[in-house]
């Protein structure tokens, strides 16, 4: 079998060559999203996994579905409008939501079980931070970032393309911090493990943060290793 990937490759790289990579990494918890310009030899250092179990469970999957990654739409190639719409229609959407009913999840146990569980408190601070920040970052994509692309793919200007990127410089920004905020909502939730005295409400409070992280990666990683590649790649190339 001839090696599709090796641990020199990018993660983000593998993904958007192979999008099932994603369950993977995720397996691994292995950041594919603000993470994805490293290294995978990189990751796997950090943390201290093999990188041959890894390296050879994504060849042999790779092998395995091969065939029906043609299938899809490859988001390499795709029209920028198309790529900003299914952004906006999946995980703007998802987002917009689900903010809401998780905000009120969130606060209903921390009062029912804060007094017990004093974890509770800084996932309601980091919830609540990680909403504020998104809800402004949804508002700068659709109101100011992706209407200057779309325009851009219409009528391509020096002009247009520096906005865009400028603005993606300042998203990237806020992705890492979004990040940031994900990684330590895992690791304070225990993997989202609600605890065996936790209530339905509880269970289901995690399993929906579990949920978001889950969506996030995914919508990080469309943009940050595929959009913004795109367009940061056109910088001084002058196809206007």
């Amino acid at each position: 079998m001839n090696n599709k990937f090796s641990s020199a490759d990018t993660i983000g790289n593998i993904v958007v060559n192979f999008p099932k990579a994603i369950e993977t990494f995720k397996e691994y918890n292995i950041d594919f999203c603000c993470g994805g310009h490293r290294p995978l030899a990189e990751a796997l250092m950090e943390k201290n996994l093999s990188e041959s179990t890894v390296v050879d469970k994504l060849n042999e999957e790779y092998e395995t579905f091969k065939d029906s990654i043609h299938s899809d739409i490859d988001w390499r190639t795709a029209s920028y409008s198309q790529l900003i719409d299914y952004v906006v229609q999946k995980h703007h959407t998802y987002l917009n939501n689900e903010l809401p009913v998780m905000g009120q999840l969130v606060t209903k146990i921390l009062r029912v079980h804060g007094e017990h569980h004093v974890e509770l408190s800084r996932i309601h601070k980091l919830f609540n931070s990680l909403r504020t920040e998104l809800e402004s970052h949804l508002i700068k994509e659709e109101e100011t970032l992706f209407p200057i692309i779309k325009r851009y793919e219409k009528d391509p200007s020096p002009e247009l393309l520096d906005k865009a990127l400028k603005t993606i410089t300042e998203l990237e920004n806020e992705h890492t911090g979004a990040g940031d905020i994900l990684k330590e909502l895992r690791k304070i939730t225990d993997q989202y493990q609600a605890p065996a005295d936790g209530c339905t409400t509880y269970s289901l409070t995690f399993q929906k943060l579990y949920e978001l992280e889950s969506d996030l990666f995914h919508h990080i990683h469309m943009e940050n290793n595929i959009l913004f590649p795109r367009l940061q790649a056109l910088k001084g190339a002058h196809v206007y």
